[in-house]
């Protein structure tokens, strides 16, 4: 642990020895590989001496741990407080991700602020390379300064109160603006206090094996593109990988998770895909790798849980999926209030449909599903329907997700940004589509454009 944890630990060791809550963090504490076992029966004895122990330890019923100590749970706290500064860099975000998932916030929300307020130690990483071939690669890098986006200091839009979509005009804008500074709740913001925020991986698969019966997905480079780009301004080091099969996206998902994310303060998954229905428990649909064999977005999530990467421990993970979820088309309703907005002339939009799959997620995984917490997943579609994405100008969620992030990024939130997205892209085509999220997001997300 850096010196500037353990002094941080130490300013508040009174509190922490007086409010924490030490039974329900042994489960967590040892799941997550914060402590060994051996170490969490010498806290439970609360640092007594041998000698002055009482008879019963875990290692006959590990079940009864809270029944079997030795210290009071001052004893226990005092005693968890020291052990915890001998541990690594990894070891404050994981204590806290433990009291976060116990219910106990206030300490949690203590050490994560003062925590974020500390100088962060740079990650000592190889130097980047912006991908501009459609050969994949795999090294991340030193994580340089970006430049600012152009116009991020200033809104390009004058009137605060505009509604976001006119139909016979398309403007664009929050039905009311609300700064990023202002957010009415001291604390309920995440920091992005490094630069780069954080690793931004995209996958994009466009060429798919003959033998898996899906299309090439001609239109999404244009969407890699502009996702490539948009991220960089927004001060991510980003990488793309392409073509990937179901193995090797899981592969490049693990190696991305299992990453030292101790010096930054968020990570965004972009997959450009094509989709289908799946079975699940927390989260819809599955993406194809160009093999045809599918990976679902709940393990996709869910290599990124506390325990699989641990100094992402509280911090933001944003997915981003470009891919149907499901083979269902919306012909939508009318509706008396607008005419929605045709399809562009010449365009021909395609479907990154397949079938309903149902040969993995099994039930027996249930017990093992990590706490989705600080997760956002963004859908470019509903559960079950197509999304649409054209030849020319590439997909309508990317297209629209790339635009509102460029005119709002600067002053509005993320889940006000996705709303507008979800609006606009409902508008657009013959065919419907609208976007949405799972939210387990804990405060509000800006993006760091300064």
């Amino acid at each position: 642990m850096e010196e500037a944890q353990r002094e941080l630990l130490l300013r508040n060791r009174l509190r922490l020895v007086k409010e924490l809550q030490v039974e329900p963090l042994w489960d967590l504490m040892l799941a997550r590989e914060l402590f060994t076992r051996d170490m969490i029966e010498d806290i439970q004895d609360g640092g007594l001496p041998v000698s002055q122990m009482t008879s019963g330890t875990l290692r006959h019923s590990p079940q009864s741990w809270a029944d079997q100590t030795a210290g009071t749970r001052r004893d226990q706290a005092r005693q968890l407080v020291t052990d915890l500064q001998t541990r690594g860099r990894c070891a404050l975000p994981i204590f806290i991700s433990c009291l976060e998932d116990t219910g106990q916030w206030a300490l949690a929300t203590l050490l994560r602020e003062s925590n974020a307020t500390q100088q962060l130690v740079p990650v000592d990483l190889k130097p980047i390379e912006i991908v501009k071939s459609r050969e994949p690669t795999n090294t991340y890098g030193k994580l340089p300064k970006r430049p600012l986006a152009p116009g991020s200091h200033t809104s390009k839009k004058e009137d605060p109160g505009a509604a976001y979509l006119d139909p016979e005009q398309g403007a664009v804008g929050p039905t009311q603006t609300r700064s990023r500074n202002n957010t009415g709740m001291a604390g309920q913001v995440y920091p992005l206090n490094s630069d780069p925020c954080g690793y931004c991986l995209i996958i994009n698969n466009v060429d798919f094996h003959p033998s898996s019966g899906l299309s090439v997905r001609t239109g999404s480079n244009i969407d890699c593109e502009k996702m490539q780009k948009r991220f960089q301004a927004l001060h991510f080091a980003v990488e793309v990988e392409w073509n990937l099969s179901a193995k090797a996206m899981g592969a490049a998902l693990h190696q991305l998770a299992e990453r030292d994310h101790s010096a930054l303060d968020c990570c965004v998954v972009i997959i450009l895909s094509h989709g289908c229905q799946a079975s699940h428990i927390q989260f819809p649909g599955a993406i194809y790798g160009t093999d045809g064999t599918s990976i679902s977005v709940e393990r996709i999530v869910n290599i990124f849980s506390g325990s699989r990467s641990p100094s992402l421990g509280g911090k933001p993970k944003l997915f981003f999926i470009q891919a149907c979820g499901g083979d269902q088309r919306d012909h939508g309703f009318q509706v008396s209030s607008y005419t929605p907005e045709d399809r562009s002339p010449g365009s021909d939009p395609e479907a990154d449909a397949t079938p309903f799959q149902n040969n993995f997620d099994q039930p027996d995984a249930v017990a093992s599903l990590p706490t989705p917490s600080d997760i956002l997943v963004s859908y470019s579609t509903f559960p079950g329907f197509v999304s649409w994405r054209d030849k020319k100008s590439g997909s309508w969620y990317i297209e629209t997700l790339d635009r509102v992030l460029e005119e709002w990024a600067h002053n509005e939130d993320l889940l006000s940004i996705l709303l507008m997205v979800s609006n606009a892209v409902s508008a657009k085509g013959t065919y419907k589509q609208i976007p949405g999220c799972f939210n387990f997001l804990r405060k509000r997300f800006f993006f760091k454009t300064k």
